[in-house]
């Protein structure tokens, strides 16, 4: 492994965390509890930094839950993380995992649904989820996708990537 050419992708892309791996309850409190010190340290304002730690804590709980009512074994249920800068500031929070294609087709078009909404449709869209049932959201991407949209400072972007083993690789930013 050259760890150098890791390090200056890294600095390039201005990314401040990232893992990859297995994820587990305590993992994910573990990153956060690093990323919160982390945006202390760079005085990050106090908003921007409970939005970060809120969209990171959603996005990694949503992928432990999915791999878990997939039943995906530790190699299968493993998360890439990353929190980067863009160039103007704002925080990017990325997060991707192995889907069933189907699950992630139905996924990226969720996000792109809710790209297309401004603040005061997204507004309307969380309290209409509130309002459902829970057993209508067979999905899993409900009411925190949509918290997550409101959130982020540009719409949320996501990926699909077919991969040989028939899974697919999904990935989503959220920019706050």
């Amino acid at each position: 492994m050259d760890l150098l050419t890791l390090r200056d992708n890294y600095l390039q892309q201005r990314i401040m965390l990232c893992f990859n791996g297995p994820i587990s309850r305590s993992l994910i409190e573990e990153i956060g509890h690093a990323l919160r010190n982390y945006l202390n340290s760079q005085s990050a304002a106090p908003s921007a930094a409970m939005d970060v730690f809120a969209v990171y804590i959603e996005m990694t709980q949503n992928i432990r839950h999915y791999a878990r009512r997939q039943g995906y074994d530790e190699h299968t249920a493993t998360a890439t993380l990353a929190v980067a800068r863009d160039p103007r500031g704002h925080y990017q929070v990325s997060a991707g995992n192995l889907v069933e294609a189907a699950d992630g087709r139905r996924l990226v078009e969720t996000v792109e649904q809710l790209a297309s909404l401004d603040s005061a449709a997204l507004k309307q869209a969380y309290k209409r989820q509130l309002r459902r049932p829970r057993e209508d959201d067979k999905s899993g991407a409900g009411l925190g996708l949509i918290d997550m949209a409101r959130k982020s400072s540009q719409p949320l972007t996501a990926s699909l990537q077919a991969l040989p083993s028939g899974l697919s690789f999904f990935s989503l930013t959220a920019t706050i």
